[in-house]
């Protein structure tokens, strides 16, 4: 096995030990991880496969294989990022609402003394 072969093997699982310690520890929520931990395994098993990529690349008809690395890693940083604005603007909507209701209770609050 070459040492980079190797390197990346070990490199994987320490991250996929860290990204497990980062989820008990509650640093890192669960639905959040599953991206991480699905992306870490694939670079495992692909630092297993030596070849998996390119017979992964020319079974989709992709003439060099690091361009399916660069399209596969785009495609899922924009649908992460997708699923992450849907996030903020729930959570922007959230505290919207939760301050208009703090404020009407404040008022009512007032109303009363």
């Amino acid at each position: 096995m070459p040492p980079i072969q190797i390197l990346a093997i070990v490199a994987s699982l320490l991250f996929l030990l860290y990204i497990s310690r980062q989820i008990i520890k509650g640093k890192l929520r669960e639905e959040y991880s599953f991206v991480w931990i699905f992306s870490t395994v694939v670079l495992l098993i692909f630092s297993f496969w030596r070849d998996g990529l390119e017979i992964v690349a020319n079974a989709l008809g992709v003439y060099e294989a690091p361009n399916l690395v660069f399209t596969a890693a785009i495609f899922v940083m924009l649908v992460y990022l997708l699923h992450l604005s849907k996030v903020a603007s729930r959570l922007h909507q959230q505290t919207k609402t939760l301050s208009q209701e703090l404020a009407l209770l404040r008022e009512k609050l007032e109303r009363k003394d």
